[in-house]
């Protein structure tokens, strides 16, 4: 499994905004489809909601890649 670690600076990051930021998408929007796509678990549980608010602290993954978000 492939960690990535996530420098947050500010209060929440969208989380299709974090798939791209990270790398793992080209855009937001395409960072919507992979969401949509039911693939994306955050703290464990599937996450479908597009925009929803991570913070640090949380872990998002995403296949065989996990995003611990950490405080900046």
């Amino acid at each position: 499994m492939q960690k990535v670690s996530f420098e947050l600076n500010g209060e929440f990051v969208e989380l299709n905004q974090l798939l791209k930021l990270v790398g793992l998408c080209d855009s937001g929007g395409a960072g919507k489809m992979i969401v949509a796509s039911g693939d994306v678990k955050v703290d464990g549980k599937q996450e479908l909601r597009k925009t929803a608010k991570i913070r640090a602290g949380q872990q998002v993954s995403v296949g065989d890649v996990r995003i611990t978000v950490v405080d900046a």
